[in-house]
């Protein structure tokens, strides 16, 4: 069978340096890319626009969507002013995602949500997020290691019986952590299937079992070979597709 195409939502950076400074690139982390690869998979990056016909069309092309990582999500998508500890947002990208998103589910088209990507599923679907988790009124632990991307820092636990638990063949396990945003109020029609040992929303999906999202970063983990079950996300969802 053809392998199936991965598109990967694309974000931008712009050189602070060089000989071109100020000057913007369309990338994805390469990891994203090699993930897909390692498991089966073709990757295709789909870069960022503002255009909704060529978002569609992109969208056509692929048999599998990664929503990755990136900027905070506006929290006026969420009925909120933007409070003290919100980080850059980008609003254009929000409805990017967020139409990239929609148009894979009307097609059936499964979908992972990574890190920021989880966020806008959330979101999307009608939850919010706290602005910054310093907001969470419980003891939270730090959700920023900062160092070491491909290292486990903080406990988690799947619900049993879930399609994200199914896939990973385990229900405790550890994760890494890069992010300082989390999910305030889950949405209504999205399953709850995961959180840290602090009790912090880290894993949602449908009812469908066709779009998961998660808080980690398994692309970062799917090297090291003690967490080498992370791949397993990434083998769902080119299965999947296919």
């Amino acid at each position: 069978m053809t392998k199936p195409i991965i598109g990967i939502s694309g974000s931008e950076i712009i050189d602070d340096g060089g000989i071109f400074p100020g000057y913007r690139r369309s990338y994805v982390n390469e990891d994203y890319v090699d993930s897909v690869v390692q498991n089966g998979g073709i990757p295709l990056i789909i870069p960022f626009t503002e255009d909704d016909e060529v978002i569609a069309a992109q969208l056509d092309q692929v048999q599998g969507l990664i929503l990755s990582g990136g900027h905070d999500v506006d929290p006026h998508l969420y009925g909120e002013e933007p409070l003290q500890k919100l980080g850059k947002t980008w609003p254009e990208r929000d409805h990017f995602d967020m139409l990239l998103l929609k148009l894979a589910e009307e097609k059936g088209i499964p979908v992972l949500g990574v890190c920021r990507g989880f966020q806008i599923i959330n979101v999307a679907h009608g939850g919010s997020l706290y602005q910054d988790l310093s907001y969470r009124k419980e003891l939270t632990l730090k959700h920023s290691q900062d160092h070491t991307p491909d290292l486990p820092t903080h406990k988690m636990n799947l619900e049993a019986g879930s399609k994200l638990a199914e896939v990973l063949g385990k229900t405790d396990f550890m994760v890494n952590s890069f992010h300082h945003q989390i999910v305030h109020e889950p949405a209504p029609d999205l399953k709850v299937v995961g959180k840290a040992s602090d009790g912090v929303v880290e894993a949602l999906e449908n009812k469908q079992g066709t779009v998961i999202g998660i808080q980690w970063h398994p692309e970062m983990m799917h090297r090291n070979k003690k967490v080498a079950f992370m791949n397993n996300i990434f083998k769902w969802l080119i299965n999947k597709a296919k």
